[in-house]
């Protein structure tokens, strides 16, 4: 058997390995390994009878469902690339990524694909939509040709373009600080080396069942499906309302390793935890930010068999440090060391390495070291830069460039190489586990034509990490109602992203001395006033 190089390749060797052994779960039904390959060759049969080519985009909008999976890993074994969305994502965010990245096939359910009506016409790249089966026929789209999926994957076979580990396999938008989502661009080498890096400390295995509550769009989320595929283990697709559906899914379908972010965690720490839990689950892997010591304790508490491990990461570079379960106590408050093959640097502004316990910047180098951001020089020039000669792994004698991601974070690393996480550089606010630019949350609430000026910002909250606070002022001469405010952002924006609250000014906004407005000195102040 040869090695698992390209991500569709995690499915196909599972299958040739224990074809019988289940997959994935969705509420009462299950797939098996041979099932999911078949499903994943046919998707990519139709892919292929639509003519698409080598490195074109697949977007997919769902919710976590098998067709999810199927066109995840069905879009790479046809050569193309694809693009997860976030199923909590407006029309108007949807639309904007799928003109963004020149997605050429769009995969939605018929519900999702009503919602979009009005946002296709304008994504002027997309020529084909594969509409999930209902009892109602595809509707008619001008321009655009709608497929029902069983239709789709009864497609011929049909040799799928040639693709090597270096090819670029995914992009995964994420919030930019410009104000729109910026995609970072994934190659298979990436994908694969972060499967083998995390199964290989999370110590996974064919009998393991794990969970996946996070979303598929987000790098930790869909890491459930890439480390429980190369080793051949069942993962447990689930959309849940209430974190107590969590907790039964953790107990009925007997998970072994859950994976989740802080906000989650303390909400299930409140919950009455069966007995039986303890007995199956092996292991919980926290990721999007600082679990607070109390949580962890909880969880503790309830979980005395599990491993807790903490973990950080930046989706330019997947997965980046984890602390194992013996150092938690000693040192709770460290994001850990490297994961297998890769290297974490700490450097100062000149490139040179931090003496222990000097905060610089947290570098990551490695096979994990993502391929920039999706058109966008920009952006990709701030974030992945070329090594410094000197820097550790380099000799002067190596003349081509090695590109790092330079990640914005300031950390410090002790003695013993344990790393310290001290702060961000940037804006970007960091809730429920998802990042968010202030100004996309700007933007929008400009959008509604009811503010004058305003700004937004994170404020600390030990349930959600952060929260998003407003300072807006009235538009003109008008009034400023902000409960009419919250309702239209609930409408335009996820769940997520819509402010904890919104503080009402007379305006203008101070300015800083770029005449931008002053966001650093607007959320002090309003901290120091609250915080009284």
């Amino acid at each position: 058997m040869t090695d698992t190089i390209l991500l569709h390749e995690l499915v196909s060797h599972a299958a040739h390995r224990t074809p019988d052994a289940l997959a994935l779960t969705d509420g009462k039904k299950s797939l098996s390994y041979a099932a999911l390959q078949a499903a994943v060759s046919g998707f990519s049969n139709g892919l292929l009878s639509l003519g698409l080519q080598r490195g074109e985009r697949v977007a997919i909008y769902l919710e976590k469902r098998f067709e999810t999976v199927v066109a995840s890993f069905g879009a790479p074994a046809a050569g193309g690339v694809f693009v997860p969305l976030n199923p909590l994502l407006k029309p108007e965010q949807v639309g904007y990524i799928l003109r963004d990245c020149n997605v050429r096939v769009l995969v939605t359910s018929p519900e999702r694909l009503a919602l979009l009506q009005e946002t296709l016409p304008a994504c002027h790249d997309l020529r084909h939509v594969v509409v999930l089966d209902s009892d109602k026929p595809p509707p008619t789209l001008g321009g655009l040709n709608v497929v029902g999926w069983r239709e789709f994957l009864d497609a011929p076979p049909a040799p799928a373009h040639r693709v090597i580990d270096t090819d670029m396999l995914g992009i995964l938008y994420t919030s930019g600080s410009t104000g729109k989502p910026k995609g970072v661009v994934l190659s298979h080498r990436n994908m694969v080396a972060g499967a083998k890096s995390v199964a290989s400390y999370l110590g996974n295995h064919p009998g393991d069942t794990l969970l996946a509550a996070l979303p598929l769009s987000f790098d930790a989320g869909f890491s459930q499906l890439t480390t429980a595929f190369h080793v051949g283990a069942r993962v447990v697709l689930l959309n849940y309302l209430l974190p107590r559906d969590v907790l039964k899914a953790i107990e009925r379908e007997k998970v072994t390793g859950l994976t989740a972010v802080p906000p989650l965690y303390i909400q299930l720490t409140q919950l009455a935890w069966p007995e039986s839990v303890s007995e199956h689950l092996r292991y919980f892997a926290n990721t999007g930010g600082r679990m607070p010591r109390e949580t962890l304790a909880a969880l503790r508490g309830h979980l005395p068999k599990a491993k807790p491990y903490l973990m950080y990461g930046l989706t330019e570079a997947f997965r980046s440090t984890y602390l194992p379960p013996e150092e938690v106590d000693r040192r709770p408050d460290s994001i850990g060391k490297a994961i297998p093959n890769a290297e974490i640097l700490v450097l100062r502004e000149d490139g040179t390495p931090c003496a222990p316990n000097e905060p610089g910047e947290l570098v990551h180098r490695g096979a994990l070291v993502g391929m920039g951001y999706w058109n966008d020089v920009e952006k990709t020039g701030e974030r992945y830069k070329a090594l410094p000669t000197h820097a550790p792994g380099r000799e002067a004698g190596l003349v081509l460039p090695e590109i790092a991601v330079f990640s914005g974070d300031t950390v410090r690393m002790d003695e013993e190489g344990f790393l310290y996480f001290i702060g961000r550089r940037d804006e970007m606010m960091k809730t429920s586990g998802y990042r968010v630019s202030p100004t996309e949350v700007e933007e929008i609430l400009y959008a509604t034509k009811m503010v004058g000026e305003c700004v937004a910002f994170g404020v600390d909250d030990d349930r959600l990490g952060q929260v998003i606070q407003i300072i807006a002022t009235p538009r003109g001469g008008d009034d400023l109602d902000v409960d009419a405010l919250l309702a239209e952002c609930r409408v335009r924006m996820p769940a997520y992203m819509v402010p904890a609250g919104i503080e009402l000014r007379q305006g203008p906004l101070p300015r800083n001395p770029n005449g931008k407005i002053d966001r650093k000195t607007l959320s002090t102040e309003w901290v120091d006033r609250n915080s009284r």
